[in-house]
């Protein structure tokens, strides 16, 4: 008996301490890892923010080319039939939209279904004015009733979208 209290005076107090400096170490451990994880998100955050930014401003960009009375400005309709101006602002819809699919991956996903309604509810509007008029029609005429279904709607399509980016962009900083 006397033989186990002397071995436990000598290993009592080793694994005391050894309990001690295992605790120690590893809420030191923790400690640092969780430094390098925020020094780490700090340091995206300082690379990505900029892209981020960056994207949001290409689809900005791009909600605005998009806006049927932007395409119609950009458009020479002097000698266009109808048709032939609703292939084209459908043209140029498509070809603003592939440029600019790879921004998707910075933004939220809520913003670029948005983006996404957009396209699509302009691309609708141009179909929709295009089936009132003769395809014959001159590119003026649908001009002129796509700019007066455009009116009937309280807002411009990509309105929507557009506010709903900035509002993203406010909630970064």
């Amino acid at each position: 008996m006397t033989e186990i209290l002397e071995i436990l005076k000598y290993t009592l107090p080793s694994i005391i301490i050894l309990l001690i400096v295992w605790i120690m170490l590893r809420y030191h451990f923790r400690t640092e890892d969780r430094k390098r994880r925020i020094e780490m998100t700090l340091a995206n955050q300082k690379t990505i923010l900029p892209i981020r930014l960056q994207a949001y401003e290409r689809i900005a960009l791009f909600l605005e080319r998009i806006s049927p009375e932007s395409m119609i400005m950009r458009l020479a309709l002097s000698d266009m039939t109808a048709k032939q101006l609703q292939l084209e602002l459908l043209a140029t819809i498509r070809a603003e939209f592939e440029h600019n699919l790879s921004q998707q991956v910075y933004i939220s996903p809520e913003a670029w279904e948005k983006v996404r309604n957009a396209r699509s509810n302009t691309i609708s509007l141009i179909n929709s004015a295009a089936e009132q008029i003769e395809p014959k029609a001159s590119a003026l005429t649908l001009s002129k009733m796509i700019l007066d279904m455009m009116m009937e709607h309280k807002s411009a399509i990509t309105t929507q979208a557009l506010d709903y980016l900035k509002k993203e962009v406010q909630e970064l900083f």
